[in-house]
This record gives structure tokens, sequence and C-alpha cells, in this order.
């Protein structure tokens, strides 16, 4: 019998200039046409949207964290009150990570920070060691000291029923040398052989088990990490681990390790979600991606636009405008003429600076359903340039030539 029996993905069309491809990811709560943007409920919840409005904007998936929600409010709860999808009131399918990432976030910084040539390092730190067993760590909510191994993160994402999971693995940050992101990389193929066998000890049919690609910035050990999701029976491929210190080197990563995986498996870039960035992970083969930019970015005051909107006043990625900037307080525009979304359709942009201006909520509000639209609708229009073989004319509506 099948690992995943109420699972499928069906490549429906490839591209003739590149890797992109447009698929069917059947799942027990829906199919999602990929590419596809997971949005991010990192707490069982997309800050400053109701479920609903979320699917009348289009959204196809969001994920939770399976290392926020077992702290708070716990896996077993969130299993007595029926599982995931009914104690967040979401009827569509759903992606859990392993809390893995959160090792590394914790102990080292974000990726993002680390892209950025940032560090976090006035969080406190709250992980203490990682073993073969697992990862220790301190509550962050409690001061609790925990362990989270990877049969106890595949019985937490058992508990909240998401219907795509992921093994548990450390994900190392760039500044590590060769020999400790090998020995990492090992590490994290034993805790996914472990996954693996708790997942299979528990299986009824309801989740399917991806796997993660580590290896950092090093091809040998990227062609290690692939040979090892390839030859196990791992649903879908997550890329994980270091992505290296530019977006540039980023790209050459992905293109490399997309080159070495199984082709018929559905591949998943975890954490990326820059309008750039989509443009080339699906150009290489990417189906899903997942970020929290688009929902952290309105809560700052960040309309993202195509790429006719961007100006000097735009951020420092050019994919947005800032609404609290002055040069918007007597702009009677809406963020973007084209769009269809409520936020575009009502408030004008001098109404939105004023929002944030008076620090009203439903700036916040109004701007994360304006980006959730607009993520959307790109993903759209990426499925469609897919299709007819025109992705690069596509792209440059979105996307600066120079940037």
């Amino acid at each position: 019998m099948s690992l995943y029996p109420h699972f499928n993905f069906n490549i429906t069309h490839r591209s003739s200039s590149s890797r992109a491809r447009l698929g069917l990811l059947e799942t027990p709560h829906g199919t999602i046409k990929t590419p596809a943007f997971i949005f991010c409920a990192t707490k069982g919840a997309i800050k400053g949207a109701f479920p609903q409005e979320m699917k009348t904007a289009g959204t196809q998936i969001i994920l939770s964290n399976t290392y926020h929600m077992m702290l708070q409010p716990g896996g077993d709860l969130v299993e007595k009150m029926g599982g995931l999808h009914k104690f967040i009131g979401w009827d569509g399918p759903m992606l859990t990570d392993s809390g893995g990432y959160q090792i590394f976030s914790l102990g080292y910084g974000s990726v993002a920070s680390e892209i950025k040539g940032k560090r976090m390092n006035h969080r406190p730190k709250t992980m203490l060691k990682i073993t073969e067993e697992g990862a220790h760590f301190k509550s962050y909510i409690d001061g609790q000291r925990l362990l989270l191994t990877p049969e106890r993160s595949i019985e937490i994402q058992r508990q909240l029923g998401a219907d795509l999971i992921v093994v548990l693995d450390e994900c190392t940050p760039f500044h590590v040398d060769k020999s400790y992101t090998e020995r990492s990389m090992h590490l994290s193929h034993r805790w996914a052989l472990r996954s693996l066998a708790e997942f299979q000890r528990c299986n009824d049919g309801r989740q399917a088990l991806y796997g993660i690609i580590q290896g950092g910035v090093y091809e040998d050990l990227r062609q290690q990490g692939a040979a090892f999701v390839n030859s196990h029976p791992f649903f879908g491929h997550a890329v994980g681990g270091s992505l290296g210190a530019s977006k540039d080197q980023m790209q050459a990563i992905v293109e490399m390790t997309l080159g070495m995986l199984s082709p018929e498996r559905p591949v998943h870039l975890l954490g990326i979600g820059g309008i750039s960035d989509i443009f080339n992970g699906v150009e290489q083969g990417i189906d899903t991606f997942d970020c929290v930019h688009p929902t952290r970015l309105a809560r700052h005051g960040g309309a993202l636009v195509k790429a006719e909107h961007w100006t000097r006043y735009s951020g420092s990625g050019g994919e947005h405008i800032n609404l609290r900037n002055k040069i918007y307080r007597d702009d009677s525009r809406p963020v973007d003429e084209s769009c269809r979304c409520s936020t575009c359709q009502i408030f004008s942009r001098a109404y939105l600076h004023h929002l944030l201006k008076a620090q009203e909520m439903l700036a916040l509000q109004a701007l994360t359903l304006h980006n959730v639209y607009f993520m959307n609708q790109l993903l759209q229009a990426i499925r469609e340039a897919i299709r007819t073989d025109s992705l690069s004319t596509e792209r440059k509506k979105w996307v600066k030539a120079d940037l």
C-alpha cells in the first residue's frame, strides 16, 4: 500500500525554455495549483486577516509552525480541539514545518537576516545544545527546558494534523565551515530517517512527509543531500539549509540543487518569498514557496506593487512602497489602480498613510489583505506564463531589470 494514498502530484505542463512546470498537488483538504505561495500562520493565525478573507483573496494553502504550536497551546490541546484545521477555522490544505528552523534562528539569527548580512544578536538565544538525541532548548514563554527529537516533532505534527509535514533537521548558518556543515548534514539525515520511521509507524494516510536537502553552499554536500532524499520514500522535497550570503549565491545553489532531485516529486523552497526570488525559483522547478514577508511587510506600512509602481521611495528591495512616507499624505490614488483587492477598491494611499500615522489597526489589516491578494495574483500570473511559455515577458511586469 502506498505511504500516501490520499496524495498525488501531477505535473500538467513543462516549460520549453526552463525547468518551470505546472502541477496539481492533491491533498485531503483540496488540490493546490502549483507553483503556489504558502502564507505563514506561524502561531495558528494569519496576523491581520480572517481565514475566510484569506480564501477570498485567492489563498490556496497556509502553514503553521510546530515549534511555536508545541509551546502554546500544545499539540495535545490542538488534537483535543479536532486538529489545526478545525481549531483555526481553515478548511484548505495546510503545511507544518518541523521546528528545525527555530533551532537555527534561535541559535544564530534568521535566514533572511543572514542573506541581508545582518544578525539578530539583540534577541536572547534559547537554544542550549544539539545532540544526537535532538535539540535541547528553553521555552521563550516560561523558560522551561525542553527537548525536541525527530520522533517528538512528527508526533506533534500528527496531533496538529496538517496535510504536508516535514522531517526535523538542523539548519546551519552560512558562517560555519564545511566540516561543521557536513557533520550537521549527516546528523540531519539520521534525524530524517528517525522522522520517517516514526511517520511510517503512525501513518494513517492523512499526511505526507517532505525530506529536506541540506549541504550549505557546497556542491558535493548538496549532491549527497539530494541523493539521500531521492533514495527514501518521501512524498516531496524541501530545499533547506544555508543558501549563501547573497541573492546571487542563493539562486546558484537552488539551481544546482534542483538539477539533482527526482523530477516527479513536488519541491518546496523553505522561507523564501521575494518577488525576484520566486521567479528565479520557478524557473529552476520550485513548486511551492513560503515566507512571512508579505504579511510582516504590511505591518510595517509596506504595500507590494508591480515594477511600474516602484520609485525612489520604494522599500530597500524595490518591491513595495512604504505608505508611511510623507509623499503619500495627499495621494488620492489606490495602492494599485489595476488591483481588485478590497483595499484598493475602497481606500486611497492618503487614507492608508493617515491610518498608519494614527496607529489604527485597520491600516495593518488593509495592507495585509492587499499583500495577500498581490502574492496570489503574482503566482496566478506565473502559472499562466508557464502555460504559455512567456515567463520572461511576465517577469518584466513584476521585477525591474536592474534589480
